[in-house]
């Protein structure tokens, strides 16, 4: 069990160690001036509207269809909704109560992972195919909360950009499903004219969104990084509250084996770099926002192996 331990946590710390060069590289072109907040502020767009249905489309095209799959899809599909709706009922009314300006980024940040970012590596190296594919549709859970949920509590009090009850389905996560959902469903595989580009595009993803958080943190103030206390409540609950919770209710309806680990990893990943996005798409404080998913990816490196050794122990 102890050399499970230190097997998981060097995993995670490659992973997280990786994240941390590229964001390392984003800070360092914006004190260059080669890539400013400003330009980062810009992408938010591409990330939203081209980059993530891309991702999106990807991983319907990745898998094969038949019976076996089609279960598993819905069993993680359904793991991906359970760690959304225990992390909205855990962190709502805990941080509702502060009355904060910032109290929507910490929602945010404690409710929404990095799954896209960091389990899908994690689950590779770990599991391999099959953690893939299961984190694959939690990502899809993923963005159809995020960008309908998370896009209610970050527009919240936003006199520009009011959250539009008319769109809750018209955004690039669900927009992406109704896309890539035939495309499972029926095998059909796209030509390399166009799956090329999907995979390019979806492979965007990571570096430009580490790239944007690396400038974002260039212009935070990194002294007070260790002194936002409910940055410390938003990395417990992340972290720690919430996955746990996740597992032992997983567990409870059947959830066994690679599939609870998978599920562990996904709902142990540390704040969600859209965390920033979203505050900055949305006029929120981009500073606080990379303060505190800085602070979870940081401590992620000792609690992810931490979740992953108790899912094994279920």
């Amino acid at each position: 069990m102890i050399e499970i331990f230190f097997h998981n946590m060097y995993t995670a710390f490659v992973q997280v160690a990786i994240l941390a060069v590229l964001v390392a590289i984003g800070f360092a072109c914006d004190r260059k001036k080669l890539f400013t907040e400003k330009a980062s502020r810009l992408s938010n767009d591409l990330l939203f509207y081209i980059v993530t249905p891309a991702i999106i489309c990807k991983a319907f095209l990745s898998v094969e269809k038949s019976p076996e799959t089609l279960k598993r899809l819905g069993i993680a599909f359904a793991c991906g909704i359970l760690i959304n709706i225990l992390g909205i009922a855990i962190a709502t009314p805990i941080f509702h109560k502060l009355g904060k300006e910032n109290s929507a980024i910490f929602k945010f940040a404690s409710i929404y992972g990095n799954v896209g970012y960091m389990a899908l590596p994690l689950a590779d190296a770990i599991l391999g195919e099959e953690g893939v594919f299961f984190c694959s549709a939690i990502v899809v859970a993923f963005n159809i909360f995020c960008f309908t949920h998370g896009v209610f509590i970050m527009s919240a009090g936003n006199e520009k950009k009011k959250f539009d009850y008319k769109k809750i389905l018209v955004n690039p996560g669900t927009i992406s499903i109704i896309i890539g959902l035939p495309l499972f469903l029926f095998n059909i595989k796209l030509p390399a004219i166009i799956g090329t580009p999907i995979q390019h595009l979806a492979n965007l993803n990571t570096p430009l969104a580490m790239l944007m958080f690396g400038t974002y943190l260039s212009n935070s103030d990194l002294k007070t990084m260790f002194k936002e206390k409910c940055a410390y409540i938003s990395a417990g609950l992340k972290l720690i509250l919430i996955p746990i919770a996740v597992i032992l209710t997983a567990r409870l309806m059947g959830v066994k084996d690679n599939s609870l680990v998978a599920l562990a990893i996904s709902a142990s990943a540390p704040t969600a770099n859209a965390t920033i996005m979203f505050a900055a798409k949305y006029n929120k404080d981009t500073g606080v926002a990379s303060k505190t998913a800085s602070l979870t990816s940081i401590f992620s490196i000792i609690t992810i192996p931490a979740i992953i050794a108790f899912a094994k122990l279920l």
